[in-house]
């Protein structure tokens, strides 16, 4: 269905953007897309707005009605809010709001003191949110770190999910098909190409989880098939030294989101009611040292262009002294640890981890309309 021609009432016709927004500069660009900073006339408020011409889109409507279809429904404090929409003759214009706090990775690296309590209260609101999305029936099926933000740069700023683009909204049967996500992060029956439901999202909060506690990923082989191999039979472990210090109540809480079978995994439900994450078992010994130095190792410079640039961003927040205000063909995505293309499955691998397995690192060799998020990405990571 051509984009403009289907009824929605959300979508505001306009000729000119710029009538409503003056646009400072461009933050980043996909293939599809183009974020740009801009402020809205009427009340200064600093936004992103993705651009999106609709001659790119041509065959590819689908896709970003669904990302708005999905976008357009959701209202919660941790999750990246669609504004506005604007469509044109050419353009359709999506107003995000604008979060400023960096990636969640940068932020732990330049802490001085983190903990297992720290991992735990990230871990909470992302749940809390993704439960959220899940009650409106809603999976995002491309959680990763990469997508966590912070709304700000002050301290104690809530974190942010985003990134849409590869969201699905369930259908009566619940179930889903399509091959999507990035391969560090899928679930087991994404890889096996299984019919798959809101649990793959449970398994990528349990990766994401390992990795705040240990600053590597719990998969990882220079042989893509053996990779894939301990996805699919879900072999990780807890390392010595790297896991000493955690709490056996931290690793029950991934166990148990890292389980194989979905219909045995935690639920996000069931995941708030864990004692690690509402009770008192996580630690307050200071893990920094260990995990910042893990994460500089095995989440290094990407070499392909990241979406943005938040150098934009925090110059124009301080210039403004507002430092603290503010289905188909198989989609799996590249991210930061990934640089080989499987054979097989056209995915994007991960390097391996550097200081145990070896230090190879790849670059990720596509872009996608996905790619171009609507959130600002620390200059240290481009």
């Amino acid at each position: 269905m051509p984009l403009g021609e289907d009824g929605n009432g959300w979508k505001k016709k306009t000729t000119d953007i710029k009538e409503h927004y003056d646009f400072k500069e461009v933050l980043g660009t996909g293939a599809f897309s183009e974020v740009v900073l801009a402020e809205e006339k009427r009340t200064q408020r600093l936004v992103a707005i993705k651009c999106i011409p609709k001659k790119a889109l041509e065959g590819k409507e689908n896709n970003i009605e669904n990302e708005i279809a999905v976008l357009h429904r959701i209202k919660h404090a941790n999750i990246v809010t669609l504004e506005d929409i604007f469509e044109s003759t050419s353009h359709l214009y999506l107003v995000m709001q604008l979060v400023s706090g960096g990636e969640l990775f940068d932020r732990i690296v330049e802490k001085g003191f983190y903990t297992e309590r720290d991992a735990s209260q990230l871990i909470h609101q992302i749940l809390d949110a993704v439960k959220y999305l899940h009650d409106m029936g809603i999976v995002h099926r491309d959680l990763k770190p990469e997508n966590l933000l912070y709304y700000s740069m002050d301290e104690e700023s809530k974190i942010m999910i985003s990134d849409f683009g590869l969201s699905k909204i369930e259908g009566s049967g619940s179930v889903m098909s399509t091959a999507c996500g990035t391969p560090g992060y899928v679930a087991p029956e994404v890889l096996a190409q299984k019919p798959y439901s809101k649990a793959v999202d449970c398994w990528s909060i349990g990766v994401i989880s390992y990795i705040l506690l240990c600053g590597y990923p719990p998969f990882y082989d220079e042989n893509d098939s053996k990779l894939f191999e301990q996805i699919l039979k879900a072999e990780y472990e807890f390392d010595s030294p790297y896991w000493d210090d955690i709490s056996d109540s931290a690793k029950d809480f991934i166990c148990h989101l890292m389980e194989k079978e979905p219909l045995k995994r935690y639920t996000c439900e069931q995941a708030l009611q864990h004692p690690w994450i509402c009770g008192d078992t996580a630690l307050d010994k200071n893990i920094h040292e260990s995990v910042s130095a893990q994460i500089k190792k095995n989440f290094a410079k990407s070499k392909w262009k990241q979406a943005f640039n938040a150098t934009a961003v925090v110059r124009h927040m301080r210039k403004l002294q507002l430092g603290t205000s503010l289905e188909g063909p198989s989609q799996i995505t590249p991210t930061r640890c990934y640089g080989k293309k499987y054979q097989n499955f056209h995915l994007t691998s991960r390097a391996p981890v550097e200081g145990r397995r070896g230090s190879n690192e790849g670059s990720a060799d596509r872009d996608s309309l996905r790619s171009c998020t609507y959130c600002c990405r620390p200059a240290s990571r481009v």
